[in-house]
């Protein structure tokens, strides 16, 4: 009886439970797509301030006919805007025009787009972890960021070639608020626990934990750009409380890229701590009774993604050893909840 009702105080508390709106063409899919991106690619990629301004480009994607976009093209993050971490860095596609309605791209004015890093092999797998973590959280629950794998020729303005390499789009915040039948609202660079959805937030938490990730905070962010670090808040149009929408996950465990930095006090990056509230700890209770009747469909995320069979079993290992930790509500509160934060 307690298994049946935590899970439906859950699924109750999760919002988008029907979709206010259909996800837009590009996030419709799982499916690879293949692009190209033609512009000042090296230029783009150099870490200097003149860099980092947009510049144009032309996005291709292939087919009977082709599509063909104009585009601002420009670097963005943070730390793997540092040339020491990344030679290749994280950008900003800006489309110049609308794109067609018929077009894979319909509906999108700019989009993020999550690169290889480095030129070696094994920066391709720390990609695709993190963009596995992605589809997990997408298993989980409608109110979470939609990503689409590419393969992605990028070609300077002389039409030489400079790299084929994954990566993927990920969907804007406001079309994340828009499935869900919510929206984006305006915050400070801090907002008090009170205005969060306790199982919502519950949830992030947990999934924070799972993927052995610190590098988040669901209430504050740095000062002058609004909340949070590494999740953005939507919530219903006539207000009420705030539902935490997680991303960037390139310093957690579970992906281990080799710049990720252990915080104070772990051993490694792939050491897990519980950071959620301990107030919500009910809620996470639920939801890690949720995340149990989900165990095979998460694995069967990592199923569905062309890793290299060693990235597959490492990651499966470390998902393994999270469903050992939450095997029953008693070893949740022992193992995962002792940290919660008061």
């Amino acid at each position: 009886m307690l298994m049946r009702f935590v899970l439906l105080m859950f699924a109750l508390a999760a919002p988008g439970a029907a979709s206010a709106q259909a996800a837009k063409p590009l996030f419709a899919s799982d499916q690879i797509i293949r692009v190209t991106i033609q512009g000042p690619i090296s230029q783009v990629a150099r870490s200097n301030v003149q860099a980092r301004r947009p510049r144009d480009a032309v996005l291709t994607v292939p087919g009977m006919p082709a599509e063909t976009h104009p585009i601002q093209l420009s670097p963005r993050g943070i730390t793997r805007l540092k040339p020491e971490v990344c030679q290749f860095p994280p950008l900003r596609v800006r489309f110049n025009g609308t794109p067609a309605p018929g077009s894979i791209f319909s509906g999108q004015r700019q989009l993020k787009l999550v690169t290889h890093c480095r030129p070696s092999a094994s920066f391709q797998q720390h990609l695709l972890l993190e963009y596995a973590a992605y589809r997990l959280y997408n298993q989980l629950t409608p109110a979470s960021f939609r990503v689409r794998l590419a393969m992605v020729d990028y070609i300077d303005e002389s039409s030489r070639p400079i790299a084929t390499r994954y990566g993927f789009f990920i969907e804007d915040i406001d079309d994340v608020a828009a499935r869900n039948g919510m929206r984006k609202p305006i915050t400070p660079d801090r907002v008090a626990r009170s205005q969060l959805s306790p199982p919502d937030a519950a949830r992030v938490a947990l999934f924070e934990y799972m993927i052995g990730n610190l590098d988040w905070s669901m209430r504050a962010g740095p000062a002058g750009e609004g909340c949070c670090h590494n999740s953005r808040l939507i919530g219903r149009p006539g207000g009420g409380l705030l539902t935490p929408v997680p991303y960037d996950f390139d310093y957690s465990g579970l992906v281990d890229a080799p710049y990720s930095v252990a915080p104070d006090g772990s051993s490694g990056v792939r050491d897990r701590k519980y950071s959620g509230y301990c107030e919500h700890n009910p809620h996470a209770l639920a939801a890690a009774a949720a995340f149990r009747a989900q165990h095979g469909a998460l694995l069967g995320v990592l199923g569905q993604i062309p890793f290299e069979a060693r990235t597959r079993q490492k990651a499966a290992s470390y998902l393994g050893g999270f469903f050992n930790s939450i095997a029953d509500d008693r070893r949740v509160a022992a193992t995962v909840l002792r940290t919660c934060v008061r």
